[in-house]
């Protein structure tokens, strides 16, 4: 419905002017405001009118917050739109009060009502906030910004970029964001955009030199959108995800998949000749498409340097005891093309018609929302192992709060550390992770239509 820059042999990209929210430094006695409220901004492209946005600082992705490891952060939410909301800190290791789930953690904040977030960042990454109040909507409209935590020891880069990947479905005759109410969205794989954007820009484009490195910071704040991303011209290694770094740095696979809510610290060369190009390559469907364009002028050095270092581990992240570890399963049923034979809903059990007629169509181990009891409660230092069976036609990005965690390989040995899970359909998959974090902790799908209609639990961990 709008036109997309594809990759073509050869052929210039239209350049965008970038549109970046300025950035605030977490210092100081006192809480800075991040005020949520409705703005204008420019998503599509010129020629196409303005689209009101929920926004913080007026802008889509709200106002870059950019700490150091070690820091407090302390940030007044004032809620100026016409709904409730919260401040959900995805990927970081919280205080479960400041963790900003309505009817878990705190209430929503009301319409002109404010709260104050308060915590400490033990963790260097890269992370992320966003409403957790009716999220399908309110993070779709654009209230999500970047949370970056800086290392003590910052890796040897040229410089670096925080790329906000995200998606917005638009009206081509208004430019405004379309309706919510789409059964299709909820009981399919979620809400997709028209227009894909990188830090509120289509069709982004970069001045880079050749040979010049590169710290990439990628986020993927969209609703449902899987961003399968290449490289051209580029050259590098994966250094982190989900905030948390890896033991090695590894070369880049060939598609680098980032579900909702992953992120991927990505350093890079650009490998492409001075005078040429070098793409950041979203695959959709069968097509390349350029997510963003780097325009190489001039030359960094007359060469490449060697491989990164890895980056400085965060503390007591270890997974052990695995033989020991407390287990559960988590077995996501539902959807279209399947649904699910019954489950408990409002306290009784109903079958999948009777769900789909309230818009729920998930269920997770025969509970349709947010149960009474949780899937599991840990002693605070236990090891825990969930084994998670996706049993339908459908991908989900599994989050859990509070925690990172590794997945157990068929060989028993540990993945990377994550907080989101990107699973497909009739996959089986085992997480372990140590339940360090006193608190009711949500465990919930991203694509958030998904949430919003039946996917969603919490586990417990004993103080």
């Amino acid at each position: 419905m709008f036109t997309r820059r594809t990759l073509l042999a050869g052929a210039a990209a239209a350049a965008a002017a970038p549109l970046l929210p300025g950035r605030l430094f977490a210092a100081g006695p006192e809480a800075k405001i991040l005020e949520a409220a409705a703005a204008r901004v420019q998503i599509a492209p010129e020629g196409y009118p303005q689209t009101e946005i929920w926004g913080y600082g007026g802008a889509v992705p709200g106002t870059e917050i950019r700490a150091r490891q070690g820091d407090r952060l302390r940030r007044r939410l004032v809620n100026s739109l016409e709904q409730p909301t919260t401040l959900h800190w995805h990927g970081i290791r919280i205080d479960n009060a400041m963790d900003g789930v309505p009817g878990v953690t705190q209430e929503a904040v009301p319409p002109g009502g404010d709260f104050l977030y308060e915590f400490d960042l033990r963790d260097a990454g890269t992370y992320w906030y966003h409403s957790h109040n009716q999220s399908y909507e309110q993070v779709a409209r654009g209230l999500q910004g970047a949370l970056i935590v800086e290392e003590t020891d910052a890796p040897d880069v040229d410089r670096e970029e925080v790329l906000v990947l995200d998606d917005f479905r638009l009206d081509p005759e208004t430019g405004q964001i379309a309706g919510f109410d789409n059964m299709h969205d909820f009981s399919h794989g979620g809400r997709l955009g028209n227009i894909a954007v990188t830090n509120g820009v289509f069709n982004k484009t970069l001045s880079v030199k050749q040979n010049e490195r590169l710290r990439l910071r990628l986020l993927n704040t969209a609703n449902a959108r899987i961003f399968q991303l290449q490289l051209q011209g580029l050259e590098g290694w994966v250094v982190a995800f989900d905030g948390m770094p890896l033991e090695v740095p590894q070369p880049l696979p060939e598609t680098l998949l980032l579900a909702p809510a992953q992120r991927a610290d990505i350093i890079v060369d650009v490998t492409a000749e001075d005078g040429g190009e070098a793409h950041l390559i979203r695959l959709d469907r069968e097509e390349a498409l350029s997510q963003i364009l780097f325009e190489v002028k001039g030359r960094a050095s007359e060469s490449r340097r060697p491989a990164p270092a890895p980056l400085p581990p965060n503390p007591d992240m270890e997974v052990a005891g695995l033989d020991d570890a407390l287990r559960s399963t988590l077995h996501m049923e539902g959807g279209a093309m399947r649904g699910f034979q019954s489950a408990m809903m409002d306290g009784r059990k109903v079958g999948f018609r009777e769900a789909a007629q309230s818009m729920n169509f998930w269920a997770m181990n025969g509970m349709v929302g947010m149960p009474d009891e949780p899937l599991l409660v840990a002693e605070r230092g236990q090891t825990v192992r969930v084994v998670i069976k996706n049993d339908t036609m459908f991908p989900h990005g599994m989050h859990l709060h509070g925690h990172h965690f590794r997945e157990v390989l068929e060989d028993g040995t540990l993945g990377p550390l994550r907080d989101t899970l990107l699973m497909f359909g009739d996959e089986t998959r085992e997480i372990a992770f140590v339940a360090h974090n006193p608190g009711d902790w949500v465990f919930h799908c991203h694509m958030l239509t998904h949430a919003a209609s039946g996917m969603m639990t919490r586990i417990k961990v004993l103080a």
